[in-house]
């Protein structure tokens, strides 16, 4: 037995370890792609008490706060800011980006121009105010960039009343075909109504005018303009009327920057016969409204003024009713009834719609519930099925 195992002993160290002598070779073929799953995570939540000491950081630099007072004021582009404080562009460029993405500014772009302004409708956006709102009124530095303020402000209301002093001509020409300004505008209101709406639109906003007449009745709002003079006299009539809840914005009404489904109030006041695709327009418009949300539209009826479009630029003479409310409803829309004002040669008519979505989901809800009042015992004592 013992001869036996030392036999085999003597055979287990003749024998080799086969993975010595094994080579194994791993090749890697550079066109395959290795996808490697990663450990699945939570996200993460913005922790309040950061996101606060992320503001307080970002706006507990002189320089910083000064900017953040100006821009309290209302839209100003670098340059404006630049002049106004007497440092160097990219100095403030920095200052401000600091600010934007600690959530105090808001940042946007019209045509070549920046602007900034404070944040608002955010959480950041208390935080914003209640800063300024503790600055010092006694403060020199701060008093002397209000004073520059209303200098740059100045000078933007010399430009813009140039534009409108070489246009107002037209303007009144226009004017004079239709039905007063001041009937015009008491009308619109009347079908507008009293109620208040939290975020509001308007679509070729021009002189400003219609957001100035709304603006006690909005939380929000913005003015869409393709023209950067006509956006800069309507920046005037707000900053003049005291208006900072309402702004304005460049942008195309064929393909508006602003997010589906969330404007209350949407207006088209005297602009759509300056559209060669009227129909993309309104359905653009109605893209943009809430469930429940209003769409008012102002326009001529059709006419016969070929000279509006030599002279004018438009490109529509006037729309029927049967055409404007066939547009409304191919976007789904619920269509109110049209006011007209009579006038010569020119007829203004005032078309009103809604977001049927509501409608629709209060018809669903509706039927839901009788469904759930068919299926309880109450209605159905026996406890037979229902089909």
């Amino acid at each position: 037995m013992l001869a036996t195992f030392q036999d085999s002993k003597a055979k287990k160290a003749e024998t080799p370890t086969i993975h010595k002598y094994i080579k194994i070779s791993l090749y890697l073929n550079p066109d395959a792609v290795v996808c490697i799953k990663q450990p699945e995570t939570a996200t993460r939540q913005p922790n309040p008490m950061e996101t606060l000491l992320a503001g307080l950081r970002a706006a507990g630099e002189p320089t910083r706060l000064r900017l953040l007072a100006l821009c309290a004021h209302g839209e100003l582009s670098v340059t404006e800011l630049t002049q106004i404080l007497g440092l160097s562009q990219p100095r403030i460029s920095r200052h401000l980006k600091l600010l934007v993405e600690a959530g105090l500014l808001e940042r946007f772009r019209e045509g070549t121009l920046v602007f900034y302004r404070i944040s608002e409708g955010s959480a950041d956006a208390h935080l914003a105010r209640t800063l300024v709102d503790l600055l010092p009124a006694n403060d020199s530095e701060l008093n002397r960039d209000l004073i520059r303020l209303e200098q740059i402000r100045t000078r933007r209301a010399e430009v813009a009343e140039q534009y409108f002093r070489e246009n107002a001509a037209s303007w009144r020409q226009i004017r004079a075909l239709h039905v007063p300004e001041a009937e015009l505008e008491k009308a619109f209101m009347e079908i507008v109504g009293k109620k208040r709406f939290e975020n509001y639109l308007d679509i070729g906003t021009g002189t400003g005018r219609i957001p100035e007449l709304l603006a006690t009745q909005i939380e929000r709002g913005v003015g869409i303009d393709s023209s950067t003079e006509m956006l800069a006299l309507a920046r005037t009539t707000l900053e003049q009327s005291g208006i900072r809840h309402i702004h304005v914005r460049k942008g195309d009404m064929y393909s508006l920057p602003i997010d589906d489904a969330s404007i209350d109030l949407t207006t088209l006041h005297l602009v759509l016969h300056y559209s060669m695709e009227p129909a993309l327009v309104i359905a653009e418009a109605c893209r943009t409204l809430k469930p429940g949300g209003k769409l008012v539209i102002v326009d001529f009826a059709p006419h016969q003024e070929e000279h509006l479009r030599t002279d004018h630029k438009h490109q529509r003479l006037g729309f029927s009713d049967k055409e404007i409310r066939s547009m409304l409803k191919a976007c789904g829309m619920k269509v109110g009834k049209t006011h007209r004002l009579e006038g010569d040669p020119l007829t203004v008519n005032i078309w009103q719609a809604s977001n049927s979505m509501v409608a629709a989901k209060t018809e669903n809800s509706k039927s839901e519930s009788d469904s759930s009042a068919n299926d309880s015992p109450t209605n159905n004592p026996a406890g037979q099925q229902l089909h």
